[in-house]
């Protein structure tokens, strides 16, 4: 399965990408966690499936984000 959120221009048009800027100035995990309630509790009215898997890479990014402490 592909990362839904993955190698998408526009957040790469930058000198940062704004994940990195979000990570640098230690606000990924709230970040995080409001994207996973956004996508979960929007899903079944608006994108089905696609926003559980978007709401699964933000959770993966937790968990990794998390594991390093």
């Amino acid at each position: 399965m592909s990362d839904p959120l993955a190698n998408q221009a526009h957040y790469t048009a930058g000198d940062i990408e704004p994940i990195d800027y979000i990570k640098a100035q230690g606000w990924f995990p709230a970040f995080a966690c409001g994207n996973i309630v956004k996508y979960v509790t929007r899903y079944p009215h608006k994108n089905g499936v696609e926003d559980l898997r978007k709401a699964k890479v933000y959770l993966d990014w937790l968990i990794e984000h998390e594991g390093g402490k």
